[in-house]
């Protein structure tokens, strides 16, 4: 592969993010295989994250694809490839999601501007669903109707984390916010890359935010009975986002001038409160 991509897995700041509070109560042997499988999504999204070099890097994302070939047969050069590949056999993971999360990143590269949902909501499951489809195996569902769950989990955080990333993603040119929900609330293109929180523009994110939340009740009509105890982790990551989605709401929409963050003592307090009523409940 080449020298170009380098990787430092021991950097992860796995401690920032809400995968932290909610993974952190798993048991050992499941917290290790979920943080390989979250180096490997991490790494995935940083090897083109808000870079401008288009070429360079698809051509790295193939590399990396290739090395996860490789990995199959455990010759990948890259030690966390070959340790990915273990756990997908242990758990029964399909490759196809880590396959899936690569096609996904790759459509930042090439593809900055949505015309409809149907076309951002494959964008996230890719980018999202398949990080739930990789972490479910590993909590070892009895229902099949639990991948449901973790698909429209999947859904609803990223369309919470394009909500709350608007500014971020105008200075980069990139408008995740679909082109004909733009056009039904007249809100231009040159608003968003502006910065403007009009009207049209608060329309808009309104509009999205009831599509974001409708996904969070989806994931939770999904979720059969018997499963909930062992997804209670992706329960506490649900309510981290929800909470993020009701600040979004909490500044009227402008997150042009408000940075919207759950904080650390935020996140640490719904996780426990869901461990709690976990243990007490069986929830």
């Amino acid at each position: 592969m080449g020298s170009d991509l380098v990787l430092d897995f021991r950097n992860l700041k796995t401690g920032t993010s809400s995968f932290h509070y909610s993974f952190s109560f798993l048991p050992k042997v499941q917290r290790d295989a979920l943080r390989t499988v979250y180096a490997f999504c991490r790494t995935t999204d940083d090897i083109v994250d808000n870079s401008i070099e288009t070429t360079k890097n698809i051509q790295r994302l193939k590399e990396w694809n290739a090395e996860l070939e490789k990995a199959i047969t455990g010759q990948s050069s890259y030690p966390i490839l070959n340790q990915l590949i273990s756990i997908a056999q242990r758990y029964h993971i399909p490759v196809v999601h880590f396959k899936n999360l690569i096609k996904g990143v790759e459509m930042d590269l090439i593809k900055n501007r949505y015309e409809s949902f149907d076309e951002l909501k494959e964008y996230c499951y890719l980018v999202a669903s398949t990080v739930g489809l990789m972490a479910l195996e590993i909590f070892g569902p009895r229902n099949e109707k639990t991948r449901d769950y973790a698909v429209n989990l999947g859904i609803a955080l990223q369309m919470t984390n394009i909500l709350r990333d608007v500014r971020v993603d105008a200075r980069f040119g990139r408008i995740y916010l679909p082109l004909e929900d733009l056009r039904r609330f007249h809100c231009g293109e040159d608003v968003i890359l502006a910065g403007s929180c009009t009207q049209e523009f608060r329309a808009l994110m309104e509009f999205e935010s009831s599509r974001a939340e409708e996904y969070f009740r989806l994931s939770q009509q999904s979720l059969p009975p018997e499963d909930r105890r062992i997804m209670f982790p992706a329960t506490i990551m649900e309510r981290i986002y929800y909470h993020t989605l009701r600040r979004i709401r909490a500044v009227n929409y402008d997150v042009f001038n408000h940075s919207v963050r759950v904080s650390r003592g935020i996140q640490f307090l719904i996780a426990v409160k869901y461990l709690v009523k976990r243990r007490l409940f069986g929830m």
